[in-house]
């Protein structure tokens, strides 16, 4: 009989647990934005794999910069709509925190880039890009799903395998467009099981409060 309730307190233990967790993931991403992203960089690898684009380093690192704007524009866009309407709800600002969680990485990598560039080791960017991206996907080890530091994972093992790899030149797209095209529409439909658990939690709680 004992050994019968402390299995169901137990039980109810981890069942609280299971959701704080899930109150605490933070929402603020949009799946489809990252998955629009993720379809940029593939677009970029087709305009810079075509033969009349410049084999020159200059060029690619033009033709990325337009894809890495691209992709800022459409997630950060997406992320900052739905800050405006957390604000227009009245929710708390804090949960707007976790969106800062990948600054330090992204800033790091930013710095090394230019640094590679001055120096004209074209050829380590892809690495670097793909490790410190990687590693902007670690703080959301409890604020996203486990899947999403899945993600972060394979960009960290992609980005130590290109950069080891011998003969990987920054003038071929592919090792690029094909890390970060699966590794993003693969985040992106991480994003958007849980925008649409999120939709369907908001329905229950409508429904909840039309019931009572």
């Amino acid at each position: 009989m004992l050994a019968h309730h402390i299995h169901d307190a137990l039980a109810q233990v981890r069942r609280l647990q299971a959701l704080i967790l899930e109150k605490r993931l933070f929402r603020g991403y949009s799946g489809l934005a990252r998955m629009a992203g993720g379809l940029a960089v593939l677009a970029g690898v087709l305009v810079m794999s075509a033969p009349g684009f410049p084999a020159t380093p200059s060029a690619h690192l033009l033709g990325w910069g337009v894809v890495l704007v691209t992709g800022l524009v459409i997630n950060y866009g997406a992320l900052f709509y739905w800050f405006a309407s957390i604000l227009a709800a009245r929710s708390s600002p804090r949960e707007f925190r976790p969106a800062f969680d990948a600054v330090p990485p992204l800033a790091v990598g930013a710095v090394l880039s230019l640094a590679l560039i001055l120096h004209g080791e074209y050829d380590l960017l892809f690495g670097t890009w793909m490790c410190l991206y990687g590693l902007a996907h670690m703080p959301y080890r409890n604020s996203l799903p486990f899947a999403n530091y899945l993600v972060g994972l394979f960009y960290l093992i992609s980005g130590v395998v290109i950069l080891v790899w011998p003969g990987v030149a920054f003038t071929n797209p592919y090792p690029m467009g094909l890390v970060f095209g699966a590794g993003e529409l693969g985040g992106g439909l991480v994003l958007c099981r849980l925008n649409k658990e999120t939709v369907l939690e908001q329905e229950e709680e409508t429904e909840h409060e039309n019931n009572a």
